[in-house]
């Protein structure tokens, strides 16, 4: 018998990775004779580099970049040598978590750290970006990636380096003489466009800080006029392009970036239809399942993609919610938290919790063995 344990972090506990090494301890009793494919999955959020850096067999490296208020840090990213790719998150160096420390500041706040980080990935010799670009804390329409990545700004004839502050001063946009040759695809589970009521400033802007509509509307449309003009490229409302701040134009435009859904890029980089066609019985879940999960999280993917290769699918979680529609996709759901027990201490003891409530499921688990 095979089991393919292919499930999320448990967010605030415990990794992917390390979350599928006790669901695997706890099925060995239930199943001493099974062959165990642990798959470590994410779908474009937090902990998508590390679980397809695991998954790929790939290795850990840092980058030396700055955050988004400009503060130097080192930055980790997956690198998958046999293949040359290079797998980050934005948020390693962009992200709004790192600088909760400050003041929110969206008017300085620049994916310049991002665009080093990816010129790290070029100067390794990257031929594939895997990035997933969730959890920004800018809104600056890519423009730092631009100029980490050597576009060329001028006011009136002369270069000079715009930040969101001065760039309605640019009137002219240069792609640099040369970018390496890279494929770069980008994970990206919303469909906003750069500007509007549904764009990147309304819809994303406030959580970072943004107060003025306008004053963000008008220098991102002023750098998207730019690039039509001087670039012939205008992805400002193609689904996905108001993402991360903008991020997702600014990819599109400076890169060629490729938006995908985050579950199928990971999906498909890690070989899962096979693994899960080649599984006699597959396991899945994350720290918490329920009505938000059917709305592009890895969980529900990995039933969805189970239920499609006619497989038997089992979801833990630290909560499942009691919904009808997310029953539907599993044969079977394995909570682990007690009610009685505290979230916090629920948290400090997840891995205790999801090995004694799956063996505490053993005979509906062997029930669903062929």
């Amino acid at each position: 018998m095979r089991i393919l344990i292919a499930n999320d972090k448990f967010k605030g506990s415990l990794p992917a990775e390390k979350a599928g090494f006790h669901i695997k301890s706890s099925l060995e009793t239930t199943f001493p004779q099974a062959s165990f494919d642990l798959c470590p999955i994410a779908d474009g959020g937090e902990g998508t580099a590390q679980a397809m850096t695991a998954a790929l067999a790939g290795e850990w490296t840092r980058g030396t970049t700055q955050d988004a208020q400009g503060r130097p840090l080192e930055a980790p990213f997956g690198w998958v040598a046999s293949s040359a790719t290079a797998i980050m998150e934005m948020s390693a160096a962009s992200g709004l978590a790192i600088v909760q420390d400050l003041k929110l500041n969206p008017f300085t706040a620049s994916t310049l750290g991002t665009g080093i980080l990816i010129q790290s990935a070029h100067a390794k010799g990257a031929r594939r970006i895997l990035i997933g670009i969730g959890g920004s804390a800018t809104n600056d329409g890519g423009l730092g990636v631009a100029i980490a990545l050597g576009y060329t700004f001028r006011k009136a004839g002369h270069a000079f380096t715009p930040t969101l502050e001065t760039i309605l001063e640019a009137d002219q946009v240069e792609k640099p003489a040369s970018l390496p040759v890279c494929e770069l695809i980008v994970a990206c589970d919303v469909d906003n466009p750069l500007l509007g009521p549904r764009g990147a400033t309304r819809v994303y802007g406030p959580q970072k800080g943004v107060t003025d509509f306008i004053w963000f509307e008008q220098r991102l449309a002023h750098l998207a006029d730019l690039v039509r003009r001087d670039l012939g490229n205008d992805p400002r409302e193609a689904p996905g392009a108001g993402a991360a701040g903008g991020l997702g134009y600014g990819l599109m435009a400076f890169l060629g970036g490729r938006l995908v859904s985050g579950f199928d890029m990971v999906a498909k980089q890690i070989g899962l239809e096979a693994r899960v066609a080649a599984a006699d019985l597959v396991i899945t879940g994350e720290g918490r399942l329920d009505e938000q999960s059917l709305q592009g999280k890895g969980p529900v993917g990995v039933a969805r993609l189970a239920r499609r290769l006619g497989k038997k699918i089992v979801g833990v979680a630290g909560s499942v919610d009691d919904s009808a529609a997310l029953r539907a996709q599993f044969d079977l759901l394995i909570p682990i938290k007690p009610d009685a027990m505290p979230l916090d201490e629920a948290m400090r003891r997840t891995g205790e919790l999801i090995e004694t409530a799956v063996r505490a499921h053993a005979a509906p688990l062997r029930a669903l063995s062929p």
